[in-house]
């Protein structure tokens, strides 16, 4: 017990600060727009130091089960993450654009740059990288098919209908949801995995060396993080908030944060995978939580907001969703045989630094 609580001790350290945090809330509220800023900062690097262990007990449980079972439980705890933080901060103080910004920069975030980067280090260190195809022709038509209901059609929805429209689009993404779940995880399985040859170790001793999977410390340190990240996000909201005010960042700036903390673990865990020739993983992380992100946080924010009464603004604007088209263009036809380069790795990466620099841009 002692050795796993040492092994938590970022963990630990993110909830000691998640306790301090709301005592010392007046105070870093009240002395200053610079100590509110340092101090939502400060708490940004804690809340990613607990989304972490939480990756890394989603991670374990992912290897435990195997895949396609493994990179859901994972995109599974990202989103949760971020649902956690959206939910906290839109009841502080609600924005009508961060839903919708925090899905769009995650969706970017997500494709052009987790996949983008890993296809791009992947292809250079090991040339084409195979996976199923099928995989990502299913996951993209899934991605345009939600952000076209949710995040596009919703433009030309009349204002006086958008309780009956976000019913109708909370149906249609849990419809979307439980297909996808029953694909994933049932007869068509095979479409999210694929078999690597078999490769000789030189050290067979290695195999056996891994340590047990605790099932239960993993699920209960997997859901306390998520509750600490809860709290902690309660106070980096309102600090943020104020130490941003006036400074003229643009407004995406938050959404793209929210979006980042919970894509941390995916990052490193993609390019693990990318490093090690394991592209199916790759495209699993990478599109699994773009389409997770939408179809899951899409619901939850839209009931959300049937039951405070008070919509949000989900249409894209146009500069947002000739992005998204974009993206998805250049991923259908970059993810179409079967294999990825550097070359096609590179497309994307692009694609995220203008991502970057329209968001700097304001737009």
């Amino acid at each position: 017990m002692f050795t796993s609580l040492k092994q938590e001790k970022y963990m630990l350290l993110a909830l000691i600060a998640a306790i301090a945090a709301y005592p010392l809330e007046h105070w870093m509220l009240h002395s200053g727009q610079m100590v509110a800023l340092l101090s939502g900062v400060a708490l940004i690097g804690f809340i990613v130091v607990a989304s972490m262990r939480v990756a890394h007990h989603a991670e374990q449980l992912a290897e435990k089960v195997g895949d396609p079972y493994g990179t859901m439980i994972l995109t599974l705890a990202a989103v949760l993450v971020e649902v956690v933080i959206l939910a906290i901060m839109m009841s502080n103080e609600p924005s009508p654009t961060l839903v919708r910004d925090t899905i769009y920069s995650a969706v970017m975030l997500d494709i052009n740059g987790i996949l983008g980067l890993a296809a791009l280090m992947g292809g250079i260190k090991h040339g084409e990288q195979s996976y199923n195809d099928d995989s990502a022709r299913t996951y993209s038509v899934m991605i345009l098919t939600a952000m076209g209901v949710s995040m596009v059609v919703p433009e030309f929805i009349p204002e006086a209908d958008w309780k009956i429209y976000s019913a109708f689009t909370i149906g249609a993404m849990v419809v979307l949801y439980t297909l996808f779940l029953r694909m994933q995880v049932g007869p068509h399985s095979y479409f999210f995995s694929y078999s690597y040859p078999e490769k000789r170790r030189k050290t067979q001793p290695e195999e056996t060396e891994a340590a047990p999977v605790n099932l239960a410390f993993s699920i209960g340190t997997l859901v306390f993080g998520v509750i600490v990240i809860g709290a902690l996000a309660e106070v980096m909201s309102k600090t943020l908030d104020l130490g941003l005010e006036g400074t003229g960042a643009p407004p995406v700036i938050t959404a793209i944060v929210v979006a980042a903390i919970s894509a941390a673990p995916e990052i490193l865990t993609a390019l693990r995978a990318a490093l090690a020739n394991r592209m199916q993983s790759v495209v699993n992380i990478a599109l699994g939580a773009s389409l997770s992100t939408v179809i899951l946080t899409v619901p939850v924010m839209e009931a959300m907001a049937l039951y405070t009464g008070q919509p949000f603004q989900m249409a894209m604007t146009p500069v947002q969703t000739v992005m998204v088209l974009i993206t998805l263009i250049v991923s259908a036809i970059n993810l179409n045989d079967g294999e990825t380069n550097a070359i096609e790795g590179m497309t994307h990466f692009v694609l995220f630094a203008t991502f970057i620099m329209l968001s700097l841009l304001g737009l």
